[in-house]
């Protein structure tokens, strides 16, 4: 089979080619409807049927005689724990904590908002929910109280599992004072909080509101699979947006279960039994799709780490993880490796271990420059396939399907448009641009079954935030072009794409040619306001460690580089030498708010960052070379 012929057969009949891949899947009933389209632009796919996420992951494994073979590996680089958890271990677990929701109240259709670090319970909370037909919404561990308590408002959460703490390298960050503090600032308030106790650090539960995860499990009986309907949510996930309300992602069971399990294969050539491990999160959409849902749908053993890629201890913590478990596909951020990058440039921990088992590197969150691809691949001497997606689709959008065909790798293109997603690259008016002229991506509706129908409790929104601009179409909100085979290449977000003197202009493209000298770690490209020419473009650059020469020359260098690849239309004049990027805790750039602090307007500090001392810094920095300029 080739990826065109598998594209063109989707696109030929989009639900004979959904309804053939819903039969890998258990169902209690099959779906009355394959597609509804009655609602357009509301979509809703395997409608009437009857379905659980829970027993798809672990009980009919089980069934089917692998109840033995280990579902999950805890690998915990902060505590030093490892624990393999076969698929009866976990059933056992989930059923346990289950039962003991069931006994407090908990129901087809609740909300129950999760709260926890990277540690087990995380999984065995979501998988107890999905058992039982509520729906989980998990709120990034350590996240601030304000913003747990809009999301404890906006979804009516009737319990609320956490964690007593979690783990950073040098400290212990107390989750449950967040928690309290997040519902003494909620106008809704839960029935009851579960709170699974570490060691490193125990929590001061409060009387009749709060139960030790142990001591109710202990007296819970299992409960059993409840079924539920093949387009009711799974979860709702809100998006980590920098301003304004969070918007709630819904994922439908059925959709997202058939979708999860078709790309395992399909598109990361993993099988049943082999270990796949998505350096993520469980508090993102790469934790939920490809630690939890995705891995434990296809049968496949899931890792599940606890740590940085640097830091807990060193730059081959990465290293140690793949060849302890024998991993043969890993799937990760593009900041991850540049931090490994910076950290041990010539990859000389990478001596020490094993990794002749792994044979894939995937990576997407964020732009993956050729500079950090090439130098994995130079390092690992496998593929590194770059890949495309959004928390709203659930799933790879473009990507290269390396379980159908290992097509040519492009640099910098994370390559072609999946079945589920035919996708063009439109000018402000709609109209579809010819190849490689720079515009706005959209995804032509009904999207693949995985992605959302809408958002939770607000229709509204979800019309006017996505599919609004240009009808008949999803609009991501990235910028980009797709060249004359096909591929498609990301450049920025549409906020991103910056006027200099009328001239459109990729920040992305900017940071592909900053990110190729020697002595750059990381970069990221902002538009600052400027009076002649509407936007200047600003660099904003980290070195690699051990680089001892006078920043002037490196800097020289940097605004050469773009001025002989682009030309001086780019008007790149200045490059800023900073020790860190201002991030998101899952690894995203804030461009907005420095380009905030640059044009001295005035920002909200964003919910998810990493660490807001990283703002003064920056502050310092711009001050340096005359910003804000007002």
């Amino acid at each position: 089979m080739s990826y065109k012929s598998v594209y063109e057969a989707w696109k030929k009949n989009p639900t004979e080619f959904w309804k053939n891949q819903s039969k890998e899947i258990s169902w209690y009933e099959p779906a009355d409807k394959i597609l509804d389209d009655s609602r357009k632009p509301f979509y809703n796919w395997f409608t009437g049927g009857s379905i659980n996420a829970c027993y798809n992951c672990v009980d009919r494994h089980i069934e089917n005689g692998r109840g033995e073979d280990i579902a999950i590996i805890y690998d915990s680089a902060m505590c030093g724990k490892v624990r393999k958890i076969s698929y009866s271990e976990l059933k056992k677990d989930v059923a346990k904590l289950a039962g003991a929701l069931k006994e407090k109240g908990i129901k087809k259709g609740d909300r129950v908002i999760i709260y926890m670090p990277m540690i087990p319970e995380a999984v065995i909370a979501m998988l107890a929910c999905a058992r039982l037909g509520a729906i989980h919404s998990v709120v990034f561990g350590g996240f601030a109280a304000s913003e747990l308590a809009v999301r404890i408002d906006d979804c009516n959460a009737k319990a609320i599992v956490a964690g007593s703490c979690g783990l950073e390298p040098g400290r212990i960050v107390p989750y449950k004072p967040l928690l309290d503090e997040a519902i003494s600032l909620s106008k809704h308030k839960p029935d009851f909080c579960v709170v699974y106790q570490r060691d490193e650090l125990r929590a001061k539960l409060t009387e009749g509101r709060d139960f030790d995860w142990l001591e109710l499990v202990s007296k819970a009986e299992q409960a059993d699979c409840v079924p539920v309907k093949g387009e009711d949510p799974l979860y709702i996930l809100y998006t980590s947006g920098t301003t304004g309300q969070p918007k709630g992602v819904i994922r439908p069971v059925g959709g997202h279960l058939v979708s999860l399990n078709w790309t395992m294969k399909n598109f990361y050539d993993v099988n049943p039994g082999e270990v796949f491990w998505a350096a993520s999160d469980v508090g993102w959409v790469v934790g939920h799709s490809y630690i939890v849902y995705a891995p434990l749908v296809s049968g496949t053993t899931s890792v599940l780490f606890e740590g940085k890629p640097v830091g807990t201890p060193d730059a081959g913590t990465f290293w140690r993880v793949i060849s302890d478990h024998n991993v043969v596909s890993l799937f990760t951020a593009p900041t991850a490796f540049r931090a490994i990058k910076r950290a041990d440039p010539k990859g000389d921990f990478l001596k020490n271990y094993n990794l002749s088992n792994l044979r894939t590197l995937f990576l997407a969150g964020e732009r993956a420059d050729p500079d950090t691809i090439n130098w994995a691949k130079d390092l690992l001497k496998i593929p590194v396939i770059d890949h495309w997606w959004q928390t709203e689709s659930g799933h790879v959008m473009i990507g290269n399907p390396w379980g159908i065909e290992q097509m040519d790798i492009k640099v910098g293109s994370p390559s072609v448009p999946i079945p589920g997603f035919e996708i063009d690259v439109l000018d402000d008016q709609g109209n579809i641009l010819p190849p490689n002229q720079l515009g706005s991506i959209a995804i032509k509706l009904p999207l693949a079954p995985g992605a959302l129908p809408s958002l939770w409790k607000a229709d509204e929104r979800y019309l006017s935030a996505y599919l609004s601009k240009f009808p008949g179409y999803y609009e991501t909100g990235d910028a980009g072009l797709k060249d004359e085979d096909g591929y498609m290449y990301i450049m920025a977000r549409t906020d991103d794409v910056i006027n200099v003197a009328g001239h459109r202009l990729s920040t992305g493209a900017m940071e592909e040619i900053l990110a190729d000298h020697k002595d750059v770690a990381e970069c990221a490209v902002v538009g600052i306001s400027d009076e002649l020419k509407g936007q200047v473009p600003l660099g904003l650059v980290c070195l690699t460690d051990g680089v001892n020469r006078p920043e002037s020359e490196v800097k020289e260098e940097l605004v050469q580089m773009v001025r002989d690849r682009l030309g001086p239309v780019a008007f790149f004049k200045q490059a800023l030498i900073i020790k860190r990027l201002p991030k998101t805790r899952s690894g995203k750039i804030l461009r907005s708010t420095v380009c905030k602090i640059a044009d001295g307007e005035k920002f909200k500090m964003p919910a998810t960052i990493d660490d807001p001392l990283i703002l003064d810094e920056i502050k310092e920095a711009l001050a340096t070379i005359g910003y804000p300029k007002n």
